[in-house]
């Protein structure tokens, strides 16, 4: 279901894009400015459409981010999410 979603969204933020290059270059009318697409902290970017039922979110850069950190970049580029987090097993989970 995910990589539906990703296809579709990722249409729309091309359109997004194409709507900001025809504008100036800038989607982001926020002072300061927010982060680009390309800056290392792109998540602070302003969300400008959230779907916290479906698991993601658009920010004002045109990345979509997603609840577990994912992301996918303007120009498509899919960013993974961080492998850092703790795995608990299950306290019940056999040891072999």
């Amino acid at each position: 279901m995910k990589v539906t979603l990703c296809c579709v969204k990722l249409e729309e933020t091309r359109s997004n894009t194409s709507h900001r290059e025809s504008h100036g270059g800038a989607m982001c009318s926020h002072t300061p400015e927010c982060p680009s697409a390309a800056a290392s902290d792109r998540e602070a970017a302003h969300v400008v459409s959230a779907h916290p039922e479906q698991g993601w979110s658009l920010l004002c850069n045109g990345v979509i981010l997603f609840e577990d950190d994912g992301e996918i970049l303007p120009d498509g580029h899919c960013v993974a999410p961080p492998t850092s987090r703790s795995v608990v097993p299950h306290p019940r989970a056999s040891v072999a």
